[in-house]
């Protein structure tokens, strides 16, 4: 491209040539395979390493996605979370099923599971909650996460009426606040090549092969 000359969508390109994925790279687990993909990209030091999109569907069948951040990972799921009176809240409550994208553009990599959102309990809650920086457990207070405010001078006033009912005190959870905890039975993870034949593999969960060979993780190959 000469300098000066305009930039076109078309011709942005990069080409993946960091490695593949091979059969033989997989853990037969899908968590313990993200856990590992997961554990590299903080090791290589992306910035928040543990931001996913999450996307949900409205009771319209109007999707939309935005992104969070992981905070627990177990075989049990994968848990974030948030006001329950937000859209995505909303909505995980109509409808669970949804889906995660975990974007690691840097390692040439990404990751997708979808499967269904459960509120998680509120101890589990309380106990996260404790942990969260004061600013943000005041903010939880602030903020009528996704709904229309009347201005910035309005959000700041809210914070500071938080901060004032609370003092010097501890902060308590808000009872619209706390976790969903998804729990995937698909997962896709995708590794750049050259050329674009990049490397997918999909792991679904299989509970009636599991009774035949013990083996409730099926994993096929994708075309790129």
């Amino acid at each position: 491209m000469q300098p000066n000359q305009p930039v076109t969508l078309a011709s942005l390109r990069e080409e993946y040539t960091l490695g593949g994925l091979d059969e033989a790279d997989l853990e037969p687990d899908p968590f313990a395979m993200l856990q590992r993909w997961l554990d590299e990209a903080i090791r290589a030091g992306l910035y928040d390493p543990t931001g996913m999109v999450v996307s949900t569907v409205s009771a319209t069948g109007r999707p939309s996605s935005r992104m969070v951040l992981l905070k627990g990972l177990s075989v049990e799921g994968l848990v974030f979370f948030t006001n329950y009176s937000s859209r995505k809240g909303e909505e995980l409550a109509g409808q669970g099923a949804c889906s995660v994208v975990f974007p690691w553009h840097p390692l040439q990599r990404q990751v997708r599971a979808e499967g269904v959102a459960t509120r998680i309990g509120d101890d589990e809650n309380d106990a996260y909650f404790a942990t969260r920086p004061r600013a943000s457990q005041l903010g939880a207070w602030a903020s009528p996460q996704s709904k229309v405010v009347e201005s910035r001078d309005k959000l700041d006033a809210r914070y500071a009426e938080a901060v004032a009912r609370f003092g010097d005190g501890p902060v308590e959870r808000p009872p619209y606040w706390g976790g969903f905890r998804i729990a995937p039975d698909t997962f896709e993870f995708w590794q750049g090549r050259r050329g674009r034949l990049h490397d997918r593999f999909r792991y679904r969960f299989s509970p009636t092969a599991a009774r035949t060979d013990g083996q409730a993780w099926r994993i096929e190959r994708l075309a790129p």
